[in-house]
């Protein structure tokens, strides 16, 4: 199995990265990426994202602005 971000605008659109992860082998492991990098992510034009195992969708769009998520 593997673990992979989508990379979206806030209306959806695929975006390309700031960062580019690999495929993670688990779900934490890619969870924690998200946690370590989402300034980042957000600063380079990613407003969201989606996690997927393999071809399924697990959540999302989360947003990386937290002050948006906060109001949403």
């Amino acid at each position: 199995m593997a673990w992979t971000w989508r990379f979206e605008k806030s209306d959806g659109t695929e975006t390309e990265p700031a960062l580019r992860p690999e495929e993670f082998t688990t779900q934490g492991d890619a969870e924690s990426w998200i946690g370590e990098n989402w300034k980042e992510l957000l600063d380079g034009g990613t407003e969201q994202v989606t996690l997927f195992e393999d071809a399924t969708e697990v959540y999302g769009p989360m947003s990386l602005d937290a002050e948006r998520a906060e109001q949403g």
